[in-house]
């Protein structure tokens, strides 16, 4: 129930902030537009469209977290919330477009120069435009952090950006009206660069995020805390964890524990973990893998040492785990994590393999190479 209503209020904090977005810019767009075609002001008028940009926007946002509040279901077990992504994304590519379309008329009024005509009653409506423009940008933007919402954060930026474009066409103005230079084409030109530039940034952080990123180091770290906290567990590792959408996390992880546990002692420890994981990380843990550590005797303990020994030898590994000896099949296995910083892994596993079947070549050894996907 909490965490229902938790959700609900994150959609009605974006749908309230993209409104209020809706609203200014609208409002701006009018403006803008009749002074632009009051003063023969291109730049002027791209501001006023970028303005309708921004609105069409904060529509986007509105219908992405509508569509990505919607429950689970047969065909999405897992929810929608990464539409989330994709309106960002979408967002991500309009601001492209105003920073393209800028650039062509920009180009146009340079080939083709015309002089415009900028009263008082115009530089006023853009100097409010950009104080507006700057305290929109940084309200939504703040927000967008808050609620952890990119499409937010996106149209924050955006309208951040707006503010530099209406505070270049103010100078310019200020320019041309003291001293009868229009540089409003050229600067329009240059203005279009950056936005183009915003564009592309923030396109590349929203595919980044669709196709899967490093989760964040200290959630990790903190979740592997939790969990290696319940008294018994010597370790958790290979947490993997899969976004769904924002604030929404599934994931898996392995334990140590001892070999002397029982399946329920097993089954009440894993529902502790899931719980206290949920809990305290707002985290969903949907499996909980076992490692089972020798306790019945010293011998499997001194050739832990030495095996760890020599597998931490080797450059680029991280780390060891999962160990477990078997002297009566005479099998030994393990798991190693090689950094993804290393030119070849497969090299580093194969050499740690040679290394460990020469120390023990009566023996079997079962080591599977783990992936360096969280901290």
């Amino acid at each position: 129930m909490a965490k229902n209503k938790s959700k609900n209020s994150r959609q009605d904090v974006i749908v309230k902030t993209s409104v209020i977005g809706i609203l200014a810019n609208c409002f701006l767009a009018a403006f803008k537009a009749i002074t632009a075609l009051a003063s023969n002001s291109i730049s002027v008028l791209l501001d006023a469209v970028n303005n309708l940009s921004d609105a069409l926007s904060s529509v986007i946002t509105i219908v992405g977290t509508k569509l990505a509040g919607k429950p689970a279901d047969k065909k999405h077990p897992f929810g929608y919330g990464r539409i989330e992504y994709l309106s960002a994304m979408i967002i991500s590519v309009i601001i492209l477009y105003a920073g393209i379309t800028s650039i062509v008329e920009s180009i146009k009024k340079i080939i083709t120069p015309s002089n415009p005509n900028y009263s008082n009653i115009s530089l006023i409506i853009i100097t409010i435009a950009i104080l507006v423009k700057i305290l929109l940008g940084l309200y939504v933007k703040h927000t967008g952090k808050k609620v952890n919402s990119d499409s937010l954060s996106a149209s924050g930026q955006d309208a951040l950006m707006d503010s530099i474009i209406s505070a270049g066409t103010l100078v310019t103005a200020l320019i041309f009206k003291f001293t009868g230079l229009s540089l409003e084409s050229y600067l329009g030109l240059i203005i279009s660069c950056f936005i183009i530039k915003s564009g592309i940034e923030m396109l590349r952080k929203t595919l980044s995020e669709i196709l899967g990123e490093r989760v964040e180091s200290s959630l990790a770290k903190e979740i592997k805390k939790t969990v290696s906290s319940i008294p018994g567990i010597q370790g958790a590792y290979d947490l993997v964890l899969n976004n769904y959408g924002p604030d929404k996390f599934l994931a898996s992880i392995h334990i140590e524990v001892p070999d002397v546990w029982t399946a329920d002692k097993i089954d009440e420890v894993t529902r502790t973990i899931q719980t206290l994981v949920y809990k305290e990380h707002n985290v969903y843990i949907t499996a909980v893998g076992i490692y089972s550590v020798n306790t019945k005797n010293d011998e499997a303990r001194l050739v832990k040492e030495k095996i760890q020994r020599i597998v931490m030898s080797h450059e680029h590994v991280l780390q060891m785990h999962g160990f477990y000896f078997d002297k009566n099949a005479k099998l030994i296995s393990l798991d190693v994590v090689i950094d993804f910083a290393s030119k070849d892994r497969k090299a580093v596993y194969c050499s740690i393999y040679d290394n460990l079947q020469k120390e023990f070549p009566d023996y079997s050894i079962n080591m599977q190479m783990d992936d360096d996907i969280s901290d």
